[in-house]
């Protein structure tokens, strides 16, 4: 009987996997495996809530694989020994996976690639986890696209509705003894700071479904509109679930497609909005895998001289708490402690707070996200951060500094997102609570802190740095 391993990572699903289905369809035995190794992510291992994510993520692909007749083997240590010791012990003689883009992750599987093949063991990467892979699309000249809308122009030529992998219905499994129970690997947290995590979302591919049923049932007709819109559910909240690979983008895209079919001659949303965030999500990957060194240097080496203030631990350590006194930057900073999640909108606001008016280092709020956010994502977390602070590909021009207050009264003019997430404002009238410091005896009634720094002189500090660096 031929028998293949199959080892998952970050592709936490059963449905349109390319590297389950091909083992399934060509072996008469599977041993699903998931090596926990974070060493091996190099100085990017996964933050505290992406390890709560993981833990719960982890058990419901267990549930699904027992289901249909095998449990997820899990084990600890060393990727490459493991693989060989479950191929020793399993008999197998092909192991599959689903590609990574990380360049950590990149090295690791070309390293154990070679070191299994050399052992007269089959070895098959396969693509699941982006539209088109990264060396796929070129400009003219043969290079690596610097600016999204050419790159977005040619991925989206070449968008087909395929037909997606299906879930395999059952399997033979194959024996393979020992292993670990997912409470063994210490990915939660030691002390209960989760319950906003708990209430908020269903790790697994079948939260995944769910929300993207949610977001075709009542999200996308107005997407274009109410994604900038923080105190509505506008968005399609599916990043975490990309990211752990419990749904892919070609799933949502033929979910999507469906509706339009559904609906026939009636209403048709535009999908297209959507699909071109989708698009930075690719984008973001293709970035990450042909300038790989970007998670920590700047995409433009113009930057590389720009003056950043004075590292100032406390004006930091007040942004991470929420406590600067901008009233949309806090309330965002809180929502993102409390559920693991911030509204994108919010996020560019926050970002532009710490790079332009605080004139910290972007690192720094890259560090930050990627310990809080559940859908921490090292090319996501690059390029965004990058294109806020200005130094990163087809960023947002450095002189284009986020107002807090313009932007809250725009996008959140009832202040309702503001009240929710700051229990102090939740009694200000509407004409103050986006900008309380114009009252100081509210502030004092209130018990919300003064602005860290005045927003127009920061701004003004910030451009002037800019133009220092720029000679």
């Amino acid at each position: 009987m031929s028998i293949a391993i199959v080892w998952f990572r970050r592709d936490l699903r059963l449905a349109d996997n390319p590297a389950l289905h091909q083992a399934c369809s060509n072996h008469a035995g599977i041993v699903p495996l998931y090596t926990h190794a974070p060493s091996e992510e190099g100085s990017w291992q996964p933050g505290a809530a992406s390890r709560w994510w993981l833990h719960h993520a982890l058990l419901a692909l267990d549930h699904d694989l027992r289901q249909r007749g095998s449990p997820l083997h899990i084990r600890e240590g060393d990727s490459l020994q493991v693989l060989l010791d479950a191929v020793k012990q399993s008999g197998a003689d092909t192991v599959y996976w689903n590609r990574l883009y990380e360049p950590a992750a990149i090295a690791r599987d070309t390293r154990i690639k070679a070191a299994l093949r050399e052992r007269g063991i089959a070895v098959h990467s396969c693509g699941g986890a982006l539209w088109r892979e990264p060396w796929q699309l070129l400009n003219q000249e043969g290079q690596p696209y610097r600016v999204f809308t050419p790159y977005w122009r040619k991925l989206r030529t070449t968008l087909a509705i395929d037909a997606l992998l299906p879930a395999p219905a059952a399997w033979r499994a194959a024996s393979l003894e020992g292993g670990l129970p997912v409470a063994a690997l210490g990915l939660l947290p030691r002390i209960a700071w989760d319950a906003g995590l708990r209430d908020t979302w269903q790790p697994g591919e079948r939260g995944a479904q769910a929300m993207l049923e949610l977001f075709v049932d009542d999200a996308v007709d107005a997407y274009a509109v109410a994604r900038d819109l923080p105190a509505r559910h506008g968005t399609s909240r599916l990043s975490p679930h990309l990211h752990f690979g419990e749904i892919t983008p070609r799933q949502i895209h033929h979910g999507l497609t469906g509706l339009l079919r559904k609906r026939g001659g009636r209403h048709r949303p535009d999908i297209e909005p959507y699909l071109r965030e989708l698009g930075w999500r690719e984008f973001a990957h293709y970035l990450l895998y042909h300038f790989p060194k970007t998670p920590t240097e700047n995409f433009n080496t113009r930057f590389d001289t720009f003056s950043w203030a004075n590292d100032d631990e406390l004006a930091l350590q007040r942004w991470q708490e929420g406590r600067t006194g901008i009233p949309l930057v806090d309330a965002g900073m809180r929502e993102l402690w409390h559920t693991g999640w911030m509204h994108n909108r919010v996020r560019m606001v926050v970002a532009s707070f710490l790079t332009k008016n605080l004139r910290q280092h972007w690192r720094h709020g890259a560090r930050w996200f990627w310990d809080t956010l559940v859908d921490a994502d090292l090319a996501s977390n690059t390029l965004g951060w990058q294109w806020v602070a200005g130094c990163g590909a087809d960023a947002a021009p450095y002189f284009r500094v986020f107002n807090p207050a313009t932007q809250a009264r725009k996008f959140d003019p009832q202040g309702e997102y503001i009240r929710r997430w700051l229990p102090e404002l939740a009694g200000v009238p509407e004409a103050s609570v986006h900008e309380p410091w114009k009252e100081p005896s509210l502030l004092k009634r209130s018990g919300y802190p003064a602005p860290v720094v005045d927003l127009g002189e920061s701004r003004q500090a910030a451009l002037a740095a800019y133009q220092a660096s720029r000679g």
